[in-house]
């Protein structure tokens, strides 16, 4: 007895035994060779004078006090290495371990032919956020006292093993989410009757809810539950969860369509539990009579409700706030709700997060709704049919950081209550409205914005006030209004910049571009009236538009600086000079717009450099020179599906504090709170662009940019002839060589077009005949060939062909067969030159011969004024009738015509 009383109070002495100790400092050594901890776990170190040599104090350890075993180890996010392999028989010297948390390390898997058999008596296990895959069976097989298992958002995969989870009949929690598991659910889950926490979401689990998991629950036991993205099927009930008593959460988003929820059936069914947290989202909740659940009216506790993404009608569920009064978190988005938005006035809403858009609510907000709920951090009524003005009581929401009111059909200034008192305020929306007046008044305090969208309104004033912001925004967008005077040049000093998007197209600002405004994804600073030359100090990275102002002088070369632009579009300005080499820089150009300025000079062979081009535009200018030879390099549409600019979503940094954050819970039960919808994200088919095609200025948005492929040299001094290669460019959709002074014949190599739908070659000097080939052409929607020099027959009229009519022809008196009225004769065979006739005879009706032509023409012009001027002079009456005549023509044309132009000119400038 004294032996061992002395043992124990030696090791209480010492701290942790000394084979523990070593293993520890094994398994920093194994960490830092293998996993590149840096200098993480600083305490654990070989100390001579063993000062710290007591394990049990080292950081991340947990050791039994009265054994000195290690019980708990914490080696969560100690490093940020990728695929590593774990050792996992460095863990055997601990063999009292009951609590292992790995999570977080980018794991790829344990050295071959290990497992945890020897850590038996563990019973909390958290190996979540790392990369192992394959089979979940030997981490599990042997952890006979398991209570909690958290192995989610790996990659696991297969069926989940029947026989090793059957005998985890001490298991309490278990998280397997976000892996890929397949099959059906084990059914063996009914052994487990102290099973508290089930989360299988983010697999692939197939079957029907009600036969295979839910009446295996226990009912006394289960509190948290969630099945969210998975492949179930079928009709589930929600009634079968009404005997668990203990039920606090239930988790169930779907994305397959195939499920549905109803919980009307049995009718009049009370529930015996009281949740905190419900989120039935998108899973065709009630989708036969779209009605809000009913059970939720004997529900008090809520703190969450998600219903959204489903189609469910009626008014507004005023009573669900006001029954539960800890309610923090309403979502109801996206379904059809309609009617008013109307909160009792005498009560005190304590919903932090609410979230109703995509509905059918109407009607003006009421005049105190800042009063109901004076804790909101995030608000979004937006895409709705909400009306009138905005009530000043939306100040003294003073907790707002997110405001969505956009898409809807607010009128009236925006009260000065929201721009001065709510300075917490890191996302407004209110694109798509009515609004109007001046919001950068002297009462704008928005210091704090993060996102500013303003676009689709009628706001007037200048940008002084936006000076005063001082956080570094992501999106600033006031497109589409009516504001005006310069853009401040201080602008690009302020740590506002850089931002990811800056829009303020279509406008009325006027002046200079700005410099050292800078962006990482868009300026969009299109249709004002901006002047003066481009600054050469812009600092874009991906998109720039200018089309439709009036800058003036040459392309600075420092804008070629920009190795990643996507996108330029400078079109439509009073730009001149000629097209620089230093374009190659541009390796990543998608979109080259420089259509309707004075480029002068030739196409440089340097643009067949621009290797990821797909859209480029030059028309409109006074390029001459031949047609680059060498286009046929560009690839025009052939890009691969990770090579897309446009298709995805680019989503702002998140630089403010995203509400509501998901707490820190070890038993998982706080995992409820939905993800915020802050909306950060900014769609890349909001960048949009204007080419020429089918006759018509089509804008393209978006996905489509990736795919829409064109070339349009149209309206220069082009001349020569078409290269022949340009018909490998197969991927293209739209080819313009219009208004050129081209000669030649038409490539017969455009047969191999396959994907044109709009080829235009009209008003040039083309000659010879059309390839007939060019029929199998399936998808050409616009053939345009007028006005050259053509000969021979036209193409057959079937397929896309039998749809063009004679304007697609005219101009060209050699070609022949319909849809012309002029039949085939040996004359239309060839290209005429007209040989002259040999016989007076012979000679066409047509042919005139012009020098007696204009002789006649003069002297018969020279007779009508000499006898004009001499009947004016012999008659004085005549001649005073006539100088009448044309002073009154003066004084109509002063007073009608000039005058008014005059004022119309003087508007137009005003504006």
């Amino acid at each position: 007895m004294w032996a061992l009383v002395i043992f124990v109070q030696i090791h209480e002495h010492n701290g942790c035994l000394e084979e523990e100790r070593v293993g520890l400092l094994r398994l920093k050594a194994f960490l830092k060779s293998n996993a590149d901890i840096g200098d993480r776990l600083p305490s654990w170190i070989e100390d001579a004078d063993q000062i710290s040599s007591d394990c049990c104090g080292w950081e991340q350890v947990s050791c039994n006090s009265t054994t000195g075993h290690i019980v708990g180890l914490s080696l969560n996010h100690i490093t940020d290495t990728t695929n590593w392999l774990l050792n996992v028989s460095l863990f055997r010297p601990f063999k009292e371990l009951t609590s292992l948390d790995l999570s977080g390390n980018q794991i790829g898997g344990c050295i071959a032919n290990e497992d945890l058999a020897n850590l038996s008596r563990l019973e909390i296990l958290d190996m979540s956020g790392n990369r192992f895959t394959g089979s979940i069976s030997p981490y599990i097989r042997a952890l006979s006292s398991a209570k909690a298992i958290s192995l989610s958002d790996n990659n696991f995969n297969g069926a989940f093993p029947t026989e090793d989870l059957c005998r985890l009949k001490k298991l309490e929690e278990l998280d397997i989410s976000g892996n890929d598991f397949e099959g059906i659910i084990p059914r063996c889950i009914n052994n487990m009757s102290s099973l508290r926490v089930l989360d299988i979401s983010g697999n692939h689990f197939i079957g029907n809810l009600s036969s295979s998991l839910v009446a295996s629950l226990s009912p006394t036991a289960i509190e948290y539950i969630d099945l969210s993205y998975n492949i179930f099927e079928g009709l589930f009930s929600f009634s079968l969860f009404a005997n668990r008593s203990k039920l606090k959460v239930v988790r169930f988003m779907s994305d397959n369509n195939k499920l549905e929820i109803e919980t009307e059936n049995p009718v009049g069914w009370t529930p015996l539990f009281q949740l905190t947290a419900l989120v039935l989202q998108n899973c065709n909740l009630n989708k036969l009579i779209g009605n809000i659940p009913k059970f939720l009216f004997d529900q008090h506790a809520l703190e969450v409700v998600d219903l959204s993404h489903n189609k469910l009608k009626g008014s507004f569920p005023f009573w669900l706030p006001e029954n539960n009064t800890g309610l923090q978190l309403l979502y109801l988005q996206n379904n059809s709700f309609e009617g008013p938005f109307y909160l009792q006035p005498e009560n005190h809403i304590n919903v932090s997060w609410m979230d109703v858009s995509g509905n059918h609510l109407s009607g003006r907000l009421q005049e105190n709704i800042g009063n109901i709920m004076p804790y909101l951090k995030t608000l979004n009524l937006s895409r709705n049919n909400f009306e009138g003005d905005l009530p000043s009581s939306i100040g003294d929401m003073s907790y707002l950081t997110r405001l969505d009111l956009s898409i809807n059909r607010f009128s009236g200034e925006v009260p000065k209550e929201l721009v001065s008192k709510c300075t917490s305020l890191g996302i407004l929306n209110l694109r798509s409205n009515s609004f109007e007046g001046e919001i950068f008044s002297k009462h704008f305090n928005l210091a704090s914005l993060v996102t500013l969208q303003l676009n689709n309104n009628q706001f007037t004033g200048t940008l002084s006030r936006v000076l005063s912001i001082r956080n570094a925004m992501t999106l600033f967008d006031i497109g589409n209004n009516n504001m005006s005077s310069t853009i401040p040049m201080g602008m690009g000093k302020l740590t506002l910049f850089p931002v990811a998007i800056i829009r303020m197209s279509n406008n009325f600002f006027e002046g200079p571009v700005p410099c050292g405004l800078r962006s990482t994804s868009l300026i969009d600073l299109s249709h004002n009236s901006l002047s003066g030359p481009l600054p050469s100090c812009l600092d874009i990275q991906t998109n720039l538009l200018l089309q439709g102002n009036k800058l003036t002088g040459p392309i600075p070369k420092a804008l070629f600086n920009s190795s990643s632009l996507v996108t330029l579009d400078i079109s439509d300005n009073n730009l001149f000079g000629t097209l620089p080499a230093e374009i190659t820089t541009l390796s990543n150009l998608r979109i080259l717009l420089l259509g309707g300025n004075n480029f002068t000079g030739m196409i440089p062979n340097q643009v067949c450099l621009l290797k990821k081009i797909g859209i480029m535009d030059l028309s409109r200018n006074s390029f001459s020179g031949t047609i680059p030879h060498c286009l046929y390099n560009i690839t025009f549409g052939k890009i691969n599906p990770t090579d897309l600019a446009f298709s995805e979503t680019y989503t702002t940094p998140v630089v403010w504090s995203r509400e509501p954050e998901t707490p820190t819970y070890e038993s998982f039960l706080e995992k409820y709170l939905p993800e915020a919808d802050t909306d950060l994200s900014y769609d890349r088919k909001d960048i949009e662009v204007e080419f020429l095609t089918k006759y018509m200025s089509r804008f393209y948005k978006g996905g489509i940019l990736d795919y829409m492929v064109g070339l349009d040299f149209s309206c220069n001094k082009l001349t020569g002839g078409i290269p022949v290669k340009l018909g490998q460019l197969s991927s293209i959709r739209s080819l313009n060589l219009s208004y050129n002074q081209l000669t030649g014949s038409i490539p017969k190599t455009f047969s191999s077009l396959d994907s044109k739908e709009s080829l235009d070659l009209s008003h040039n000097s083309l000659s010879g005949e059309i390839p007939s080939t060019l029929v199998d052409l399936n998808f050409m929607g616009v053939f345009n060939v007028a006005y050259n020099n053509l000969s021979g027959k036209v193409p057959d009229m079937k397929d896309q062909f039998g749809t063009f009519e004679k304007i697609s022809y005219e101009g060209n008196p050699f070609l022949c067969r319909p849809p012309l009225e002029n039949g085939c004769t040996s004359a239309n065979k060839s290209n005429p030159k007209p040989k002259k006739p040999s016989k007076e005879s012979e000679r066409k009706l047509y042919e005139i011969d012009h020098v007696v032509f204009f002789a006649s023409f003069s002297v018969s012009y020279l007779i009508f004024f000499l006898l004009v001027v001499s009947i004016l002079y012999i008659n004085p009456y005549w001649r005073q009738r006539c100088f009448n005549l044309i002073e009154d023509l003066m004084y109509w044309s002063y007073f009608t015509v000039l005058i008014p132009l005059k004022r119309l000119v003087n508007r137009l400038c005003r504006h």
